[in-house]
């Protein structure tokens, strides 16, 4: 029987309007043809408008499902999204230690696209202590990128100190998701080893953008999978969030989400 070798994993909240969490990612494996498996971290009340409720999951289901995934399908890249609080945190650094990984792409949600508050601020340095040195790759935004580094994010000089700052503090590699810096170019910064490469694309004027960096972080996890190296999955990646916003359209009255089959 052929193994199919391009599986992956997303442990990651619920969002119940589709937009972002899970239900994004689990979109992006399919439209770019690798298995998507999950571990529900979070089920939360929420849609275009904004989040209306979560209930979290407790750090012992978490540790459970993903001892269940990864005994049988054995997923290539894994991805994390939210993940609320520090119990959860340790029980995903601990497991996926004791279980093996080639890819963690870690995607430190803290915020909604909405604004809403997603993280208990006391498992930051969690995140930092438990998930960085496990990572293949951190990819925060703007906020996320202040909120980790303590730095004030205010000029191209500042990001580039709150980047190289998050490889000091264990991080591999760093992707700071620039789409909240310019109002003209969406401009992301992959920081690896002592390089800064700078990906550029037009900003495409949109209202729809709910789960964008869930998005990108699930396509480098896809493209990972199969085989590409870090940067040009970073770079594929990017070009597949920016066509998936080109061809967006509305579902109800917020934020709507990107379309994640463009392609199709």
């Amino acid at each position: 029987m052929n193994d199919f070798k391009n599986k992956t994993l997303t442990i990651a909240g619920s969002d119940s309007g589709a937009g972002a969490g899970v239900q994004a990612d689990l979109k992006t494996f399919a439209s770019l043809g690798v298995y998507g498996t999950t571990v529900i971290t979070a089920v939360t009340a929420q849609n275009t408008i904004g989040v209306q409720g979560f209930r979290m999951m407790s750090g012992d289901f978490v540790a459970e499902q993903i001892n269940s995934v990864m005994s049988d399908i054995k997923p290539r890249s894994v991805k994390t999204g939210m993940l609320g609080n520090s119990e959860i945190i340790n029980a995903v650094s601990n497991t996926l230690k004791s279980n093996g990984y080639e890819n963690l792409i870690v995607d430190p949600v803290m915020v909604a696209e909405s604004g809403d508050s997603l993280i208990d601020e006391t498992a930051i340095s969690s995140y930092i202590n438990k998930l960085f040195p496990l990572s293949t790759l951190v990819t925060p935004n703007i906020y996320e990128a202040q909120k980790i580094s303590k730095i004030s994010i205010d000029s191209e000089e500042s990001l580039i100190r709150s980047g190289k700052l998050m490889l000091e503090m264990g991080a591999k590699n760093v992707l700071i998701k620039g789409g909240h810096w310019k109002e003209d170019v969406a401009e992301d910064f992959l920081f690896s080893g002592n390089e800064v490469i700078r990906l550029s694309e037009a900003r495409i004027k949109t209202l729809n953008t709910h789960g964008t960096g869930c998005t990108l972080s699930a396509a480098i996890t896809a493209f990972l999978s199969k085989g590409d190296s870090l940067e040009f999955a970073v770079r594929k990646a990017k070009d597949y969030i920016t066509a998936g916003l080109k061809y967006s359209y509305s579902i109800g009255h917020g934020s709507s989400p990107v379309n994640h089959f463009h392609a199709k």
